[in-house]
């Protein structure tokens, strides 16, 4: 199987600086579905032999010009190869039409991101780990539940985003709210057939209401400002097609999370409205090479791109402590 010629920009066009203890260039692999992914490789500068590699993603909406690329850059400071991707159908990266999501097929993403890190000649097949943040983060306990060659798994700032999407926030939503959402959701494919374009939902709220949650605002802080806009990302623009939501709705992830034998590291504020889903996951996880991090006073969107309260210490232990 070939890769679809994608068109990537070569010019530096992160949200955050540019490492000069790291090399970086594009690079382009295919899932098993044949969706092109888009993504940009961090490797360690002198760095000698095989290496222990991350693939990383997220948040939910994101691009990897955001935050996980953040993280790629800073592990591959650290000594890892880490590459940073597109999910399909988003930034970059191939797949028709866009802007829609698909719990089967970005969970696909991060075994195909393995699948290209595994055949490097520079990278250790039997040392590759996975990083995902926020509803990326649920993604990558799902992929670790399904791929044994991922031998160690994070979850930072996780949202189960199939649970948030059939139950509501803080699973505020019963059978009868369901079906009502259903109903719009069909309807809307309706619409969408008879016109030959998919509605976008739209990103971040903009303007800010005044009264809007906590939350809300500091989505707002990340996505719609300098600190973390960006031309490609959901959030920051129009947001996912609305008809994502339904397999979502329908197909719960982490179900078979409990037997997950590799290492996972569950990362979370104490503030963070999203707390409860990386609490409920790990309490599913077995066995003692699970951990669960709570973040003192940090809200959701801190682990996005706070470098000084993103744990990378943690991070780089633990890749290394099971990456070996």
């Amino acid at each position: 199987m070939e890769n679809e010629r994608l068109i990537l920009t070569e010019e530096w066009d992160k949200t955050f600086p540019k490492s000069e203890k790291v090399n970086h260039r594009k690079i382009t692999f295919h899932n098993r579905y044949g969706i092109t992914l888009a993504a940009d490789l961090y490797e360690p500068k002198n760095a000698e032999g095989k290496l222990p590699a991350i693939a990383v993603c997220g948040p939910f909406g994101a691009v990897k010009e955001q935050s996980s690329g953040l993280y790629a850059q800073t592990l591959a400071e650290r000594g890892f190869l880490t590459i940073a991707f597109d999910p399909s159908f988003t930034g970059e990266s191939g797949g028709q039409p866009k802007y829609v999501a698909s719990p089967d097929i970005n969970t696909e993403d991060f075994s195909a991101a393995v699948d290209f890190l595994s055949v490097q000649d520079n990278v250790d097949s039997e040392r590759i780990g996975i990083l995902g943040i926020c509803g990326w983060g649920g993604m990558a306990i799902n992929a670790a539940a399904i791929d044994t060659r991922i031998k160690a798994t994070v979850a930072s700032t996780m949202y189960d985003m199939t649970r948030v999407n059939a139950r509501g926030y803080f699973d505020s939503m019963d059978e009868d709210s369901r079906y009502e959402q259903r109903k719009i959701l069909n309807a809307q494919r309706t619409e969408d057939y008879k016109s030959g374009s998919y509605q976008l939902g739209g990103g971040v709220v903009d303007p800010l209401p005044e009264d809007a949650p906590f939350y809300v605002k500091d989505y707002y802080d990340y996505y719609k400002t300098n600190r973390g806009y960006h031309k490609r990302s959901l959030n920051s623009n129009g947001g996912w097609n609305t008809t994502s939501a339904l397999s979502f709705m329908n197909m719960p992830i982490l179900q078979y999370s409990d037997e997950i034998r590799s290492a996972v590291l569950v990362i979370h504020g104490e503030k963070a409205h999203s707390r409860y889903f990386s609490e409920d996951a790990f309490r599913n996880l077995k066995g003692d090479n699970k951990e669960l991090l709570i973040i003192p006073n940090a809200v959701h969107t801190d682990l996005y791109d706070c470098v000084d309260i993103i744990p990378f210490d943690k991070l780089e232990s633990f890749y290394y402590e099971y990456l070996k």
